[in-house]
């Protein structure tokens, strides 16, 4: 694919987030050192005063969050996921979740993004550490239109959310007038064979093996899990039955993400043949491009999963 037509989901992030900060005296950004990674360089020249740097504290990142919701303020916490999720998660259940601080919590650079630092800094446990919290919103938006709607949306709602965001190049697949819904999945192509459903950097992969899979006389119905919690149960339940067929493919360790949410309701409401496709164990070190394709989720791989589950 022509990289010139890749998009940097955090490019689109700061921009709508500049945007709204410009209407929105009460947004503010709080940061562990990473400024320049969450791409807020643009924010802190026109804000300095509403850009908080704690350093590398993720606990005091989150708590202070906390804080400045607690006080009226709309504060976005951005931090690598890795770090934010891994370091901070008893802050974010007692102090986020538990106490439904109106924090938006932006994990950057997550999956293996940051492939070649190595396992230290994947972060392919994030779903699994965040997913359990209560009152938690989880969304994983899979290119630049859904990363700006889904900023637009977590900005005026009042819950406390977490928004998984990869600096891995992605193509655009929604359309430009495209509107988030939580809770909503959303249908790319339509099959009646197989359900491929992918979030997040696995979107544009399982579009491509859908294609494939056509080619070969198998109509595989395509779906974008951007929201994980909640969950759209119906969407689940209908593609399993009319399908018969669930493949899951995400940028996340087997156990605990977007497959296991959506196995909890196929084995208690619509039972039928799943496989999901992740990561089985930690990530070596190698570039995220490398680390997907190398462990299934190419488009090749994503097809012969799907041929094997299908039998």
């Amino acid at each position: 694919m022509d990289k010139s037509q890749l998009h940097d989901c955090r490019d689109a992030f700061a921009a709508t987030l500049e945007a709204l900060a410009e209407q929105n005296e009460n947004i503010v950004t709080v940061v562990n050192d990473s400024i320049g990674s969450s791409k807020l360089n643009g924010f802190r020249k026109k804000w300095p005063e509403r850009l908080i740097n704690v350093g590398i504290a993720e606990q005091t990142l989150v708590g202070s969050g906390a804080g400045l919701a607690n006080a009226g303020l709309v504060p976005f916490v951005c931090a690598a996921s890795c770090f934010l999720t891994g370091r901070a998660l008893e802050q974010i259940k007692a102090d986020i979740a538990y106490s439904n601080a109106n924090v938006k919590m932006c994990g950057m650079s997550s999956g293996v993004a940051y492939g070649e630092l190595g396992p230290t800094h994947h972060s392919i446990e994030d779903l699994a550490w965040t997913r359990p919290l209560a009152g938690l919103d989880i969304f994983v938006p899979a290119d630049d239109i859904e990363t700006a709607a889904v900023i637009r949306y977590v900005a005026q709602s009042d819950h406390p959310c977490f928004v998984r965001l990869s600096r891995m190049g992605v193509p655009t697949v929604l359309p430009k007038d495209y509107e988030f819904v939580p809770g909503r999945a959303v249908p790319l192509r339509e099959g009646n064979d197989i359900t491929l459903i992918g979030c997040g950097v696995t979107v544009c992969r399982v579009l491509d093996a859908a294609e494939r899979l056509a080619s070969d006389g198998i109509q595989a119905r395509v779906i974008n899990f951007s929201s994980i919690s909640p969950l759209d149960r119906d969407t689940i339940v209908k593609c399993a039955r009319e399908t018969g067929h669930l493949l899951t493919v995400e940028e996340h360790s087997v156990r605990g993400g977007m497959g296991s949410a959506i196995a909890e309701v196929v084995v208690s409401e619509a039972p039928c043949k799943m496989s999901l496709l992740g990561f089985p164990e930690f990530a070596p070190t190698g570039s995220a491009e490398w680390l997907l394709d190398n462990t299934g989720m190419s488009v090749d791989g994503i097809v012969a999963s799907a041929k094997t589950l299908l039998g």
